[in-house]
């Protein structure tokens, strides 16, 4: 049992040891990645969104720029602008957001974003009954994960702030592709 435990001990000694090089290695290289200046380390792009049905149309479109403050962080801002169509329901967004992003692996993507949305909707009920309108500013707060290859990231967020009668999105899901260059 002596060598057992013996033997154990050497492979956990060795298994730890290839993995503090590992560490200091990925950090030599993360430190000789990254450029000295600024706008090197600057990433544009955003993404787009689409939902459809019947009688139902909506569209986003969310620029944004993201400074990488190393090959694991990025943080940044960006725009949204959607536009939702329903049979009796029209609402015109824009907004603002800050955005991080974290990579565990290279594969792996987690995001938080918070997003303050400025919402201007309109219910058209037809007949006897008058129209409605509302305006009002609604947060979001969005944590994801997504599969990144890359310049392009798909994945899932969930919208921790998501109130049914406030918010855009028909559900706190939602599908997400990300592409930066």
């Amino acid at each position: 049992m002596h060598i057992y435990n013996n033997t154990c001990f050497k492979k956990y000694t060795l298994f730890f040891i290839m993995l503090g090089i590992t560490h200091f290695a990925s950090a030599q290289m993360t430190q000789n990645y990254r450029s000295p200046h600024f706008w090197d380390n600057v990433s544009f792009g955003g993404g787009i969104g689409l939902g459809f049905g019947s009688d139902f149309f909506s569209g986003s479109i969310t620029p944004s720029a993201i400074y990488r403050v190393n090959d694991k962080f990025a943080t940044g801002v960006g725009l949204n602008f959607t536009y939702s169509d329903d049979h009796n329901y029209t609402a015109t967004v824009f907004g603002a957001s800050v955005l991080g992003y974290y990579n565990p692996i290279r594969e792996i993507q987690l995001s938080a974003e918070f997003e303050e949305l400025h919402v201007n909707r309109k219910f058209d009920y037809g007949g006897n009954i008058p129209d409605y309108k509302d305006e009002y500013w609604y947060p979001a707060l969005h944590l994801g994960v997504g599969f990144n290859t890359g310049h392009v990231t798909m994945g899932v967020r969930y919208d921790v702030l998501y109130d049914d009668d406030k918010s855009i999105y028909g559900t706190p899901f939602m599908p997400f592709i990300r592409i930066y260059f």
